[in-house]
């Protein structure tokens, strides 16, 4: 059969592509081929659940863009395929006065990007939403909320489905050849003939999008964050979400609390690069993909620029006590036996040759190929509107 697009990756992103241009052209032929045996196995099965406002993103650019209306689609389809969630709100805390000047910052940011309600809380007032927390200032965050991506995903899924679009698992992607009027996808199991090659495949996004572009100035660096999670008789002392100010000089937001919708409260993550781009324990090691990682010049420079808060982030995957004083910044009730060992995720982090941590999404396309090279948080959020953003992309060549 000829497709008209064959989506390489069954994540959240791939599937709401995938479903718009279902919705918006019911005719078209499509397929979305996945290696795993299922949806959703890697970036949005690992997810930690949180809906994003929108609060941290540079006003303009397309995390920011895509973060409100993404959000705002993702509630209306929840309430309409009867999907829990819940609007709880964060509080981002300030534990001393630098912190204090960098949260007016991430304050003004969020009022650009449109967020009404965002309130600034002294430090008696953190109390009112976290009795436990410590800090000398903070933000309530009315719109942030809860939910499970995993859900989510798989009703996308159903809904393309029963639209016609077909979901093809167990298809890993070995080659891509692109000929005059059409192109082949080759996978360890079958070949699939199309026009157009939609690459959503996350973690391997590069290495596919390789199959198609020649000088691809970028590499995913995998990047592991690992989780613990309160007992259950130290739950109350996090009501809800509880985050730190970011630091502005390092793409991830630090360690935090997050209640979890299907029960449980989480602690972390921290960031420490994964030794294989599907690794979720310390000792899964793919010595050739962490060659990759290693070798890359723009990961060198990273690592040198960073060493420091580097080696902070390592210590803390290795030392129990050094990821509970990091937590106890916010929470200094919290003990290392209050917590018990959680999961992990890994975050697909796209790193240009000259060391620069690509922030935003990036989407590069050529005449038959599209390809989103990095699509990190808040892209779960943001995926019905990421994948509206690619599916009119596409349709402008049918």
């Amino acid at each position: 059969m000829f497709y008209d697009s064959i989506i390489i990756g069954g994540g959240i992103v791939g599937l709401a592509t995938a479903l718009k241009m279902k919705q918006q052209k019911p005719e078209l032929k499509v397929i979305v081929l996945e290696k795993e045996p299922g949806i959703a196995s890697h970036q949005t099965g690992h997810n930690s659940g949180v809906i994003h406002s929108g609060l941290y993103y540079k006003p303009g650019s397309l995390k920011a863009q895509n973060c409100i209306n993404g959000y705002n689609q993702l509630l209306r389809f929840c309430e309409e395929e009867d999907i829990p969630y819940d609007l709880c709100g964060k509080i981002v805390v300030a534990t001393n006065s630098k912190e204090v000047t960098l949260m007016e910052n991430l304050y003004d940011r969020g009022r650009q990007n449109g967020l009404s309600g965002l309130k600034k809380l002294q430090e008696g007032e953190l109390k009112e939403y976290e009795p436990h927390v410590n800090g000398v200032a903070g933000i309530f965050v009315p719109q942030t909320g809860i939910v499970d991506y995993t859900l989510v995903a798989k009703k996308y899924a159903e809904k393309f489905k029963a639209l016609g679009g077909e979901i093809a698992t167990g298809e890993k992607v070995i080659e891509i050849r692109q000929e005059k009027k059409s192109t082949t996808v080759v996978t360890l199991l079958s070949t699939f003939e199309g026009k157009l090659v939609i690459n959503c495949a996350g973690l391997y996004s590069d290495k596919v999008a390789r199959m198609t572009q020649e000088k691809l100035n970028l590499k995913i660096i995998p990047f592991r964050g690992e989780y613990y999670k309160l007992k259950k008789e130290k739950e109350y002392l996090v009501k809800n979400l509880i985050y730190p100010v970011p630091d502005p000089s390092f793409p991830f937001l630090g360690v935090h609390f997050t209640r979890m919708m299907k029960g449980g409260v989480e602690a972390g993550p921290n960031a420490v690069l994964a030794f294989s781009r599907e690794g979720y324990k310390k000792s899964d090691i793919d010595f050739s993909e962490l060659m990759e990682s290693l070798a890359w010049p723009g990961f060198q420079k990273v690592a040198f620029k960073y060493w420091q808060t580097g080696l902070g982030e390592m210590y803390r995957s290795f030392s129990k006590a050094a990821f509970t004083k990091a937590l106890q910044k916010l929470l200094p009730e919290i003990t290392m036996d209050d917590l018990i060992e959680g999961g992990a995720g890994v975050r697909a982090q796209a790193c240009d040759k000259n060391g620069g941590l690509i922030d935003d999404f990036l989407i590069i396309e050529d005449e038959r190929s599209i390809n989103v090279c990095n699509a990190p948080s808040p892209a779960a959020t943001s995926s019905l509107s990421i994948g509206e953003t690619i599916a009119n992309i596409a349709l402008k060549r049918f």
